[in-house]
C-alpha cells in the first residue's frame, strides 16, 4: 500500500507554552487517536522547538567548509513541527486524512508520496 509523508507546518507561536499550545496538542491527540484506530497512521512524531535546530550548509561541495547556523535558516512565521506517515490506498485518501491534521486548519502542510523503502 502506498505511504505518504504529511509534513506539518505550524505557526511559530505553537512552540510557546500556554493555553493555545495545550488546545492544539489536544486536537492532535484526537486526530492521532482517530487515524490510528482507522489504520491510517503508520508513524508520526513532533519535533523539538526551533531553538534546538541547526541548519547545515556546505560551501564548495562535499568535504568542504561547513556553515552552521542556529535555528531554521529561512525567515518564516511557520515552522516544521512534525510529521505523520500515512498508509493509504490512494492519494485522495491521504489528502482526506491530511486535511484533518490540525495544522491544515491554522497553518499548512505538505503531503508527499514516499518512494522506496
Amino acid at each position: 500500500m502506498p505511504r505518504y509523508m504529511a509534513l506539518i507546518d505550524s505557526p511559530a507561536e505553537y512552540e510557546e507554552v500556554g493555553e493555545l499550545r495545550e488546545q492544539v496538542m489536544a486536537e492532535y491527540a484526537a486526530f492521532e487517536k482517530e487515524a490510528t484506530a482507522a489504520g491510517a497512521i503508520v508513524d508520526g512524531n513532533g519535533l523539538a522547538d526551533t531553538r534546538s535546530a541547526v541548519t547545515i550548509r556546505s560551501e564548495g561541495g562535499r568535504g568542504r567548509m561547513r556553515i552552521l547556523s542556529d535555528g531554521p535558516f529561512a525567515e518564516t512565521k511557520e515552522v516544521l513541527g512534525g510529521y505523520f506517515v500515512l498508509d493509504c490506498e490512494t492519494q485522495d485518501e491521504a489528502i482526506a486524512w491530511a486535511s484533518r491534521i490540525p495544522a491544515a486548519w491554522r497553518g499548512a502542510g505538505e503531503l508527499r508520496l514516499i518512494v522506496g523503502g
